[in-house]
This record gives C-alpha cells, structure tokens and sequence, in this order.
C-alpha cells in the first residue's frame, strides 16, 4: 500500500491513497487528528471485520455501534497506552458469535490493531530538495 501526504499549512495535510483522500490537522479543525485518524482506523477496521464475520455466520446484524476510549501516555509521544472498544450489536445475535468475531478480528484480521504490535520494522528516509 502507498499513500502521500502534502502539507498545506498550519498543521493541515492532505492524504492521498489510492483514489481516496482526506484532510488530516493536527489542531482537529479541517479534519481528524492523525491519532483521531488511528482511532477510526482501529474501530472500523474492527468494526468491518466483526459485521463481516456475523454476516457469515448467518447471524441477522441488523446494527453496529462502537465507542473508543483509549488512555494516553501523559508525557510524549502521548501514545495509547490502553483502549477499549465496545460493540453494541443491534439484532438477534448470540452473546458467543459476538465474542467469537471480536477476537477473530483482534487476534487474526484487523491489519490496523495487528500493526500497532512492537515487532514491526519501521524505517524511514529523507531527501532535501532547494
């Protein structure tokens, strides 16, 4: 996957991916925040899994709502030091399909969750152009 980011001022960035883009600000006024955008990520991408699974499994979602609280380090980077979803699932959905589908996607399916583990490799580069 590719994506690009320009800035255009302030704290504001403009992210292309693809034929999808949107604003990122860090002051939260044009668009998210990169960690409101991570948030997001983390939840739908949960989110699409677990309709995805239940759906599957031939269960009658007919809603889903999630909430995302998460705890931050108090000194930078101000990383989440904690999360917690809850799904509120609308329709006649067994207790134990719900919690089958949230820990496939936790364990198995969500690339967003799986890349916040410490064993990736994270590199970077830089070219300065005048």
């Amino acid at each position: 996957m590719d994506a690009s980011l320009t800035w255009i001022g302030e704290l504001t960035f403009t992210a292309t991916s693809g034929s999808q883009s949107l604003t990122l600000d860090g002051n939260s006024t044009a668009g998210p925040s990169p960690v409101q955008a991570l948030a997001f990520a983390i939840a739908g991408c949960m989110g699409m899994d677990i309709v995805e699974i239940l759906r599957k499994g031939r269960h009658p979602v007919r809603g889903l709502d999630i909430a995302f609280h998460a705890e931050r380090a108090p000194a930078p980077p101000h990383r989440f030091t904690s999360v917690l979803l809850t799904f509120t699932v609308h329709g006649e959905v067994p207790g134990d399909a719900v919690r089958r589908a949230i820990g496939l996607s936790h364990e198995k399916y969500c690339a967003v969750s799986n890349s916040l583990r410490g064993d990736i490799t994270f590199s970077t580069e830089f070219e300065v152009r005048p």
